[in-house]
């Protein structure tokens, strides 16, 4: 057992335990029903405008990503699907199918257009953000002198587990919509539309948000308990938009866009689950209950980092998640989070494989997320009861303007 840690150990011993009462969790989760969900259940975000949806817009309940390798070598054939998925994606977040009469009404004889399991559901508020990503610029499409320099290869970080097939891709497509079913249908579309041209390399199913990217909205807790994302850019702070998320500088075809790192954290719930509850409000820094920072009362205030206890101790210790992950720790840097909780069955060892599916976007992942993340691998207590088994950069391009295409400035 030499390099197993005391709550490692812990956790070994009561795996059992936790998977007896996954199948209860599970149907609890599928079926809760929020009067957020039933508000915006008919809504329809615009496809059309300025920067992608998806990024700022509210955060919807449910979410499917995925990364794709392109497989064609023509960049005529790339363009052109494209394009098609452009006029797919824009007829799906308008609550139709991806193409008219896709899945009845046309052509009996021939495989439908469009797979049909979203007939008569709603909108749920479906976006569908599309991302490049480094592997992308090489030789194949005449791309190489238009990779900006932030769009870097991520490092491997201290303690990172990476699967190769759950990390990287050529291009991603994050679908985000309050019925899962909505989500999971625009994904599979748009992969149908690119077979042969594209292929999936990997993809992740999420649900229960993990961020508030707007100020109406009530903060969402993590596969720890603990709420997350407390102080996240929100869509009303546009200074702090404009000085940390939307890009530029670089070519042209970014400016206005931003960079999307996408990481699957795997949490070991089970070791967690047997930790005291001082001990995982002291690892986190905040309480689990209201979500207040230690020392405080309320959510919403201010972390201080100075203020001390007993013995001059401090009561957001030096190693505690949000000190590590504070602005006044990285220098004023600041991302914006749109993350998801995640359940992917057991690992076969008697052990859940769930976690956190994190999104972070900002103006320049050197700047912003390397340096943050950097610190938490290295100092976070919280390190020993999560695996970063994923990891993506994406640069993701402004919004499509009308007569568009996705990417169309990239290939200009």
């Amino acid at each position: 057992m030499t390099g197993v840690s005391r709550r490692r150990l812990l956790g070994y011993a009561g795996a059992g335990v936790a998977l007896a009462g996954a199948g209860a969790t599970a149907g609890v989760l599928a079926s809760r029903e929020s009067p957020e969900v039933e508000n915006v259940a008919a809504a329809k975000v615009p496809f059309r405008g300025e920067i992608q949806a998806g990024i700022t817009t509210p955060a919807q309940d449910h979410m499917h990503f995925v990364a794709l390798d392109v497989k064609t070598t023509s960049r005529d054939e790339l363009v052109d699907l494209l394009k098609q998925w452009t006029v797919a994606a824009e007829r799906m977040t308008a609550g139709q199918e991806a193409a008219e009469n896709g899945a009845v009404g046309g052509n009996a004889e021939a495989p439908p257009k469009d797979t049909g399991e979203a007939l008569d559901l709603p909108a749920s508020a479906l976006t569908i953000t599309i991302g490049f990503g480094p592997s992308l610029f090489d030789d194949r499409f005449g791309l190489k002198d238009k990779r900006p320099e932030a769009l870097i290869d991520l490092p491997r970080f201290p303690q990172d587990d990476l699967d190769p097939a759950r990390s990287n891709g050529d291009i991603c497509i994050q679908a985000c919509a309050n019925d899962p079913q909505v989500a999971v249908h625009a994904v599979r579309n748009l992969v149908r539309i690119g077979f042969g041209r594209v292929a999936v390399r990997w993809s992740q199913l999420g649900f229960g948000r993990t961020s508030s990217t707007t100020r109406d909205q009530a903060t969402p807790r993590n596969m720890f308990g603990f709420k997350d994302g407390t102080r996240n850019i929100k869509a009303e702070d546009t200074d702090l938009l404009r000085d940390h998320v939307w890009v530029t500088e670089g070519p042209e075809w970014i400016r206005g866009g931003t960079y999307l790192v996408a990481r699957r954290i795997r949490m070991h719930i089970e070791i967690w689950d047997r930790t005291s509850l001082t001990e995982q409000e002291q690892i986190i820094g905040r309480t689990k209950g209201e979500g207040a920072p230690l020392g405080q009362q309320k959510e919403f205030d201010e972390p201080d980092l100075h203020v001390r206890g007993a013995g001059g101790v401090p009561l957001i210790g030096e190693v505690a998640h949000i000190r590590l992950a504070s602005p006044e720790s990285l220098n004023g840097v600041r991302i914006l989070r749109r993350g998801y909780n995640f359940t992917d069955g057991s690992d076969g060892l008697g052990h859940l494989d769930a976690g956190l599916f994190f999104l972070g976007f900002s103006r320049d992942s050197r700047t912003h997320f390397v340096p943050m993340q950097q610190a938490l691998s290295t100092k976070d207590e919280m390190m020993e009861y999560v695996e970063h088994t994923g990891s993506a950069h994406f640069a993701i391009p402004p919004g499509v303007k009308e007569g568009g295409f996705w990417g169309e400035g990239l290939f200009r």
